[in-house]
């Protein structure tokens, strides 16, 4: 007679029941990424205006602001200058935030929760899909950009590399503030309004012109507003490597993340609690 395993309806013993096991963190958040990822193809209709609007707006603002600003006030060619606000544009607020929101209403995300899987692997899980993501957006505009005469002639492919690493972890920090909204609300129109609290970061900042044409107080403005240094690092890789430039856009980044990551975490565990 063949043994059979025992099951939690068969043993007599409880020490004899199978249970599911931790896979560990970095299986689960592979694990997470990896649907992510899959179900990247499904959201073609929400991905690709991200990258056609800010090509949109890159070739209409060159077109009709390039002859009204000189080089010497901007430091590079108004194309270049433009570039970096394409990319920041292009990332800034996608992310699998619906897909967590969605999950989160279809009671996945809470069926999740029974299992041993990591917490942090939840979110980490779909930030990896994000940073995938960006880094694939950046593609368009760079091609874009070729084609209009941007080079990196002074710092090569290694600044090129540099410039879309940027974008993307710009892309990355912002992610946080979606992911809080969409674990503490559940609500798929609150997420998808997350992309408005981008608007202040861009008006109030550098993106069109430099603070050498802006009156007083707007000029100010953009001292605290972390995107200008952001958009300053990945500039002055058209011109070669300022070690200090981008190490404030480093910087700069990194208080953003800090803010909006630790947003999304503490909404998780709150969600987590509430589950």
């Amino acid at each position: 007679m063949t043994a059979t395993a025992p099951t939690a309806a068969t043993a007599s013993n409880p020490a004899d029941v199978v249970r599911a096991q931790p896979s560990g963190f970095f299986r689960d958040m592979a694990s997470v990424s990896n649907r992510a990822l899959r179900l990247l193809p499904r959201d073609l209709e929400a991905i690709l205006p991200a990258m056609v609007i800010p090509l949109f707006f890159l070739v209409v603002t060159i077109g009709a602001i390039q002859n009204l600003v000189d080089q010497s006030v901007t430091g590079i060619d108004y194309k270049a200058f433009q570039l970096p606000v394409a990319i920041m544009t292009a990332v800034t607020g996608m992310s699998r935030a619906n897909s967590l929101v969605i999950d989160i209403s279809e009671g996945y995300f809470d069926r999740l929760l029974m299992t041993p899987i990591n917490r942090y692997a939840l979110l980490l899980g779909l930030m990896v899909a994000d940073f995938t993501l960006f880094m694939v957006m950046a593609i368009p505009v760079i091609v874009v950009g070729f084609v209009i005469g941007v080079s990196f002639g002074a710092t090569g492919f290694l600044g090129l590399v540099v410039f879309v690493l940027f974008g993307a972890l710009w892309g990355l920090a912002y992610t946080g503030f979606p992911y809080a909204i969409a674990l503490r609300t559940g609500n798929p129109s609150a997420v998808n309004s997350s992309f408005l609290l981008f608007f202040p970061f861009m008006f109030l900042t550098t993106a069109w012109v430099s603070r050498d044409v802006m009156t007083d107080w707007l000029a100010a403005i953009t001292w605290f507003n972390p995107m200008t240094y952001a958009l300053e690092g990945m500039r002055s890789l058209f011109t070669g490597w300022d070690g200090w430039a981008l190490a404030r856009a480093l910087l700069a980044v990194g208080s953003v993340a800090l803010l909006a990551q630790t947003l999304a975490f503490r909404s998780l565990r709150g969600r987590i609690r509430r589950g």
